[in-house]
């Protein structure tokens, strides 16, 4: 068994709980100079580097990091795959944007090839900034969800992804039908979904873009297959809004659309939520339904300003997205940074503390994971990441002021971004090496 086991010493991080339940003393665990025990790709064990040496065995390797942070992998729970070649595109609000850049962009993944070559950029892109599990978009093209679940299912990540389903209000060349999208996704959850550690998602772009047949559909999936997640987007955008209630006029609200196909549940992560009102934040939690808070992209299209007091107040689950590609960044840290300034326009402060949480914990709990992801707890995957406190000079410099591991934080999540990411790794293997 030894030799399958492996120990890394650094100092260790990594939440507990939600500070907004349990206040930030105890919603995390710290070691200055801890110990990580991997054993078959899990985590054994946990805790000072004194307590836990005197009794490994001789013949275990133990890697030492000298400043660095070791926290568990962080989760992204919004992020378009197909985007990921017009990340950056300027100038548009949502719905303008979605056919100057979005459409075309995605039209080129009926070609698997073209899937096959951005699959890859795109999880080595993810591992590059310490994300070790997402949920993500894939295109409406069936090659698209392959090429994904190809790519990684070889590095063993913990991935969730489904094809889109739209067969209205998009190009020609985009839309599928109510029933080649129940059809073609259905071929795809038997093909990949619990194959190793991968996941798949229902993924109906947004109510906008969906019969109520296809939505209906949606639903029954759902139905066949208990375990399934639901993706889409939720009041990210006014004239969105306005859009939804036009199209499904006898509805009381968007939630409400997503409502009446039976499509909220604990499994069901909804993109942005941006401008709903208490009775939806009532309803998502009543539900155990989850939110992706999106900043960067929330700021990029001008949609607004997520209100996570609000949620907290609600007790809805809430996970952290880039939104790639109207999110401008696939690091993690670096949507924290925008985070904690989107809290700041709204006359509230995001600690350090819910920070790590809302990229780690918070996220395993919106994806119903959190048995398996999110901590550094013994019996969670060995997904972890390896912060490196001298990653620039300025950083570098920076941290040593730093006068408690809350400052220091702060710091990483004002001040890093992927080359902070010193290593990466899934299932106790090394998946990246900066």
């Amino acid at each position: 068994m030894s030799a399958t086991r492996k120990a890394y010493r650094a100092a260790l991080l990594h939440s507990l709980a939600d500070p907004a339940d349990v206040g930030v003393e105890a919603s995390y665990e710290y070691f200055e100079d801890g110990l990580l025990v991997i054993d078959q790709g899990k985590i054994s064990a946990i805790g000072e580097a004194s307590a836990l040496l005197p009794g490994l065995d001789a013949d275990i390797e133990v890697v030492h990091y000298q400043d660095a942070l070791i926290t568990p992998g962080f989760i992204d729970t919004h992020i378009h795959f197909p985007q990921t070649g017009m990340i950056g595109s300027y100038g548009e609000q949502l719905l303008d944007w979605l056919n100057t850049y979005t459409f075309p962009c995605e039209r080129q993944f009926e070609d698997k090839a073209h899937a096959d070559k951005v699959a890859r950029l795109f999880v080595q892109e993810l591992l590059r900034n310490g994300t070790t599990s997402a949920l993500v978009f894939g295109s409406v093209h069936p090659e698209s969800v392959n090429a994904l679940f190809e790519e990684a299912e070889r590095l063993d990540l913990r991935l969730i992804a489904g094809k889109v389903m739209m067969d209205r209000n998009a190009p020609d060349y985009l839309t599928d039908t109510a029933e080649s999208s129940y059809e073609q996704s259905k071929a795809l959850i038997r093909r990949w979904h619990g194959k190793g550690r991968l996941h798949y998602a229902v993924t109906p772009r947004f109510a906008p873009t969906s019969t109520p047949e296809q939505l209906a559909l949606a639903g029954q999936l759902l139905k066949e297959f208990p375990d399934l997640y639901l993706h889409t987007h939720l009041s990210e955008n006014l004239k969105e809004i306005e859009w939804v209630k036009a199209l499904f006029p006898e509805r009381s609200g968007y939630l409400d659309v997503y409502d009446h196909f039976e499509l909220l549940g604990e499994r069901s992560v909804f993109a942005h939520g941006v401008h709903l009102c208490d009775a939806e934040c009532q309803r998502l939690a009543e539900t155990g339904s989850a939110v992706a808070f999106c900043p960067t992209s929330n700021l990029f299209l001008g949609s607004g300003l997520f209100n996570l007091a609000q949620a907290e107040q609600h007790k809805i689950k809430v996970g952290l997205g880039t939104d790639v590609g109207a999110g401008t960044s696939f690091s993690l840290l670096y949507t924290l940074n925008e985070a904690y300034k989107v809290m700041q326009l709204q006359g509230a402060r995001l600690s350090p503390f819910k920070s790590l949480y809302l990229a780690t914990l918070g996220g395993a709990r919106a994806l119903n994971l959190e048995s398996r992801i999110g901590t550094l707890q013994a019996g969670s995957d060995a997904d972890f990441i390896v912060l490196d406190y001298k990653a620039t000079p300025l950083l570098d410099y920076r941290i040593q002021q730093s006068k408690s591991i809350e400052e220091t934080l702060f710091v990483l999540t004002t001040l890093g971004d992927d080359r902070t990411i010193r290593e990466t790794f899934a299932a106790g293997r090394s998946v990246h090496q900066r």
